[in-house]
């Protein structure tokens, strides 16, 4: 582990990642990708977990990059992609990075054009899961109640 073979920021994913992590914390860091998916992938491509994200060479880099992109293809289980049974496609994708954000915004769009229950609080700005809104999420200054004394 010489100095040359340290890097202090490398690129995985279209994501900058600092070389002083741990893999499966770096990888976390890239957008559509968690720790647990992280660790699996470090297991599944035969990458010791506690190594620094600055020492991995060029081919692991490459491995983990190409195993984002296919998940399925190193033998991660169908329960932890992103994007399971496709709205158009019908397939079992991975989402990462700008791809997951582009993708969520066209399921909005799509929800508000089949005026959905869902795209309507989405289109009026809203709550959309479920949570209570008699007192929170109120827009604009917020007022105390005057005490009487």
């Amino acid at each position: 582990m010489s100095e040359q073979q340290y890097r202090y920021i490398v690129r995985i994913a279209g994501t900058d990642i600092p070389g002083d992590l741990k893999v499966p914390y770096g990888l976390a860091r890239i957008k559509g990708v968690g720790v647990n998916l992280a660790l699996t992938l470090c297991r599944l491509l035969g990458i010791d977990p506690h190594k620094r994200i600055g020492f991995l060479t060029d081919t692991e880099i490459e491995k983990i990059e190409s195993a984002l992109s296919n998940p399925l293809a190193v033998g991660v289980p169908v329960w932890m992609l992103n994007r399971r049974k496709d709205y158009e496609t019908g397939k079992d994708i991975h989402l990462v990075g700008a791809d997951l954000i582009y993708y969520a915004r066209r399921d909005i769009e799509r929800e508000k054009r089949i005026k959905s229950w869902r795209g309507i609080r989405h289109a009026l700005g809203l709550k959309v899961r479920g949570q209570r809104t008699a007192t929170t999420g109120r827009l604009g200054m917020t007022i105390g109640v005057k005490r009487s004394r």
